[in-house]
């Protein structure tokens, strides 16, 4: 299997996770039901695909689930109790201490609880929604079979509820706990599995994201329709679009326009595509990508003396190493160069996007403030330009966030330091 490559930097620009008091797009797909389902959902968010036909496989089963609306079969109490029983019994047969740390009623309610998700994982397999996804055959086969082996068969031959006997209790821990402990757990991966499944194909339904169609690798078609972040209560959507004859395209637009949001929207969408689950938009075609790397929110690096443009060099740097070995990447930087002086900034932007659009098999978002760079940067027919715009409102600006081509002329700094009285504050002091 191959994984999308990403770094410490794109998760953190992407606000993937939570941190502190603030949420993150992980929240948003976690619905699952089990810790066993919310840990897998945390590792899948952690290794997005790289390759078409697993991004399409896992796909087809989400959007599956979303179609029939598939309700997670198995309780919630049931599969605590199995969680707990099973943690606790790792070495049950060969350290006595271990045994020992559950009480003999814990014991049995555990033995009971596995009884009873046994019997209703069959059911799933062989009637539930699970046995209507092609997709899922082989899985479904394998777990089957273990299901059916011999050993397993007192499992299927003790009614579930029915009340065990303290001999009974015993021989089916040892049972559980020891002989066929690898094949309890094996069911217990596949019930988690289904967990995320599920949970995030409720999800599609509940906000009405749409599932990406992949690309082949090398195909730069990326299409968006009515993209927009999905932790905005009330987002404006855009359309976007990019490929081979513009691979990189120029982002323009005053401060508070919306440019930073609208590159974590883009970027968020590619990341989560690549996980093939679905997406804040509605509709997508993306190329499958070899990896994503972003630069939004970069911070100095103190730890080495850097300051934060020299940390904005080392992050171009990083990026350009990657490049050099022919994989295809995802690029966004935001603001570039911007912990440098004007004319620096303005020659660094300009060299960089000229470098980045040499490389045709890769995809680059550049924002800037150095509208000027726009100019020698228009010289190339593979660079497009796209702008968010602001509207005066006699001296106050309004923000659209809705995407248009062409450079931005907007300059309202001076306006909005006006507008809060800076100046006059700096000049007669704080009135009371």
């Amino acid at each position: 299997m191959m994984y999308l490559q990403t770094d410490d930097q794109t998760i953190e620009d992407l606000r993937l996770f939570a941190k502190r008091d603030q949420t993150g797009i992980y929240d948003i797909y976690n619905n699952t039901f089990t810790r066993g389902g919310e840990s897998l959902l945390q590792q899948l968010f952690k290794a997005p695909l790289a390759e078409r036909e697993a991004i399409t496989r896992r796909a087809a089963i989400i959007a599956a689930f979303a179609g029939m609306q598939t309700q997670f079969p198995f309780k919630g109490s049931t599969l605590d109790s199995v969680e707990k029983y099973m943690t606790h019994g790792g070495a049950a047969g060969n350290d006595a201490s271990q045994k020992i740390s559950l009480s003999e009623k814990e014991v049995g309610n555990g033995v009971a609880a596995v009884l009873d998700l046994m019997h209703v994982m069959k059911g799933f397999l062989l009637k539930g929604d699970v046995s209507k996804i092609p997709h899922l055959d082989d899985e479904r086969s394998a777990l089957l079979t273990v299901l059916d082996s011999a050993e397993l068969a007192p499992v299927f031959n003790e009614r579930p509820g029915n009340k065990l006997s303290y001999a009974a209790v015993t021989a089916f821990d040892v049972l559980i706990r020891v002989r066929e402990r690898d094949k309890i757990m094996a069911a217990l991966q596949f019930v988690y599995q289904m967990d995320v499944f599920i949970s995030v194909a409720g999800i599609a339904n509940q906000r009405k994201f749409v599932f990406p169609v992949p690309n082949s690798k090398g195909d730069s078609l990326l299409k968006l329709e009515g993209v927009y972040h999905p932790e905005l209560k009330e987002a404006v959507a855009n359309d976007f679009g990019m490929n081979s004859q513009s691979n990189v395209v120029f982002l323009t637009g005053a401060n508070m326009a919306g440019k930073s949001t609208f590159l974590r929207a883009i970027s968020t969408a590619m990341y989560i595509a690549h996980m093939g689950f679905p997406v804040a938009a509605k509709k997508m075609e993306f190329p499958v990508m070899d990896g994503i790397y972003t630069t939004i929110n970069l911070p100095d690096n103190l730890g080495i003396g850097a300051s934060h443009f020299y940390a904005e060099v080392l992050r171009v740097k990083k990026v350009a190493t990657e490049l050099s070995t022919g994989k295809s990447l995802f690029i966004i930087f935001d603001e570039l160069f911007r912990g440098t002086n004007v004319k620096d900034a303005n020659e660094g932007t300009i060299a960089v996007t000229l470098g980045f659009a040499g490389r045709t098999n890769s995809l680059f978002i550049i924002s800037s403030h150095i509208v000027e760079a726009g100019e020698v940067l228009k010289q190339k027919e593979n660079i497009a330009f796209h702008f968010l715009p602001t509207r005066m409102n006699g001296h106050v600006p309004e923000y659209t966030y809705r995407l248009e081509e062409g450079v931005s002329e907007d300059r309202h700094g001076m306006i909005i330091i006006r507008n809060e009285g800076i100046l006059d504050t700096l000049k007669n002091g704080k009135k009371d």
